[in-house]
């Protein structure tokens, strides 16, 4: 995840850009519970008012182009998603370095003082620390 204190590569600002747009996450059973346990609100509660849920297919809601959660910030960032806590750090950026151009000009937290290489490097060291999600 990308709240690890000794990362010097990337630390979230918060910023929002990942937060807007049109598609949304999927949140895994995890991610639900967490979501549920930072928001104070029961299943049902949090269903009805921040989640989209097509058959076995639980995301959270887009409003006005952005994440329902996305308000100044993450109105629930301490129960963010896995994926939301991952980004910007995933492991296309590794395969294409053209992913890491793009995303290091729209990602604020990104560290811009490392080249490529060892963006790359402690990223790889850094995902395989934290492998024990699927994407």
């Amino acid at each position: 995840m990308c709240n690890d204190k000794d990362m010097t590569f990337f630390t979230c600002t918060q910023c929002g850009f990942c937060c807007h747009g049109e598609s949304t996450v999927s949140l895994d059973e995890e991610d639900q519970t967490n979501m549920i346990s930072a928001l104070n609100l029961s299943r049902e509660q949090v269903a009805e008012k921040y989640w989209r849920v097509s058959g076995s297919i639980v995301q959270m809601k887009t409003i006005d182009g952005h994440c329902v959660f996305y308000k100044d910030g993450c109105s629930v960032y301490r129960g963010r998603p896995w994926r939301c806590a991952q980004w910007p750090l995933v492991p296309a950026i590794l395969g294409d370095e053209n992913n890491f151009i793009i995303i290091k000009n729209s990602c604020p937290g990104i560290n811009r003082s490392l080249s490529y290489e060892e963006f790359k490097k402690l990223l790889a060291e850094h995902l395989e620390k934290t492998s024990d999600r699927d994407e």
